[in-house]
């Protein structure tokens, strides 16, 4: 498939249309942004909020292949990183915590206080996104990087939802842009959920290609969304292992003729396995390693820096399928775990 035509969008003018007051200050944001920082050799790039997936870490020190002193912790973002991409009006607007309950689609948080809102659900988010952003930097570094959270591909600059408070894709490739000096990205959508906030964010950006593979026939219904996709694969309820990893191939074979970028952002939802009540897929465990290997193993061959983010997941089994996946990852040698020397 063709991309998309060339953006008349706001971000993507950022680097290259005619200088504007907003354009500057968004671009002097994420410079000014200490979401990137050093992070010595002796860490795996792998930053993650303990808050929410700690038990994914947690399985991959029990099994041996990594030490907690390893582990990156990520900066929370700031207001002035969020409005990189978010309104003010937005933001202001979490400070409803019924506006919160709506988007994280958990009713009882409307009747909470915001400052309780803000500490137990709002603050894990933003040590998520910044996990997302660091992410990319590391990635470039070493190849690929694990945000063990993030993903939240229902948030768009203009709103949230689907459990999606804040646009961490869309900020990660903005910064990206502007800090690392890339200049096409591609994001490999496999959570079982169509991506619309992305989707939307970048749809009229020829420097961004996306490849979704999605079940079309639950949440979001995002038919606008939709039209914004370079490459759609939509599934249907009930496929299984066998049927994904084989459309999956094929996307795959497309998305390499089709788009080089010099980063990919790969959205690994595990709502994708049987019994998941709402991906109402049916992947197995294995399938799930055999995805992500897939997926690491595209990037690996062409030398392109990846970026995993976790993304959606409903069952108690998703961290053990995804401490799995990553322990599958090193013995493919697609990843590499070992302690490196310090360079600090």
């Amino acid at each position: 498939m063709a991309t998309s035509p060339a953006s008349s969008s706001s971000f993507a003018a950022l680097p290259t249309s005619p200088a504007s007051g907003a354009e500057n200050l968004r671009r002097s944001r994420i410079l000014s942004s200490k979401l990137y920082f050093d992070v010595p050799r002796s860490k795996v790039p792998h930053p993650f909020d303990s808050s929410k997936w700690g038990r994914v870490c947690e399985f991959l020190i029990k099994a041996g292949v990594l030490r907690k002193t390893q582990t990156v912790e990520p900066l929370e973002v700031t207001n002035d990183d969020l409005l990189v991409v978010h309104s003010e009006s937005y933001l202001k607007s979490l400070k409803s915590s019924l506006k919160v309950s709506i988007i994280v689609e958990v009713p009882p948080v409307a009747i909470f206080p915001n400052w309780l809102v803000q500490q137990k659900v709002l603050h894990p988010f933003r040590k998520q996104v910044g996990g997302s952003i660091l992410s990319a930097k590391l990635a470039l570094e070493r190849g690929w990087a694990i945000n063990v959270g993030g993903g939240f591909h229902h948030c768009s600059a203009a709103e949230g939802g689907g459990f999606c408070v804040y646009a961490d894709i869309t900020l990660c490739i903005q910064f990206a842009f502007v800090r690392l000096n890339i200049s096409r990205a591609m994001i490999i959508d496999l959570d079982a959920h169509q991506g619309n906030g992305h989707e939307k964010d970048f749809a009229n950006d020829d420097r961004v290609y996306i490849l979704d593979m999605y079940n079309a026939g639950i949440y979001p219904l995002d038919y606008e969304a939709r039209r914004y996709i370079n490459q759609k694969v939509e599934l249907v309820s009930g496929t299984n292992t066998e049927a994904y990893l084989e459309q999956l191939d094929k996307a795959l074979e497309v998305a390499k003729i089709n788009f080089d970028p010099g980063l990919i952002v790969y959205n690994s939802g595990t709502d994708i396995l049987e019994g998941d009540p709402l991906g109402r897929l049916k992947i197995s465990p294995e399938g799930v390693a055999m995805r992500d290997e897939k997926v690491f193993r595209f990037a690996k061959e062409r030398n392109i820096p990846l970026i995993m983010l976790t993304s959606g997941g409903y069952m108690k089994s998703s961290a053990r399928v995804i401490a799995d996946s990553i322990i599958n990852l090193k013995q493919k040698n697609l990843i590499d775990l070992t302690m490196l020397p310090s360079t600090s």
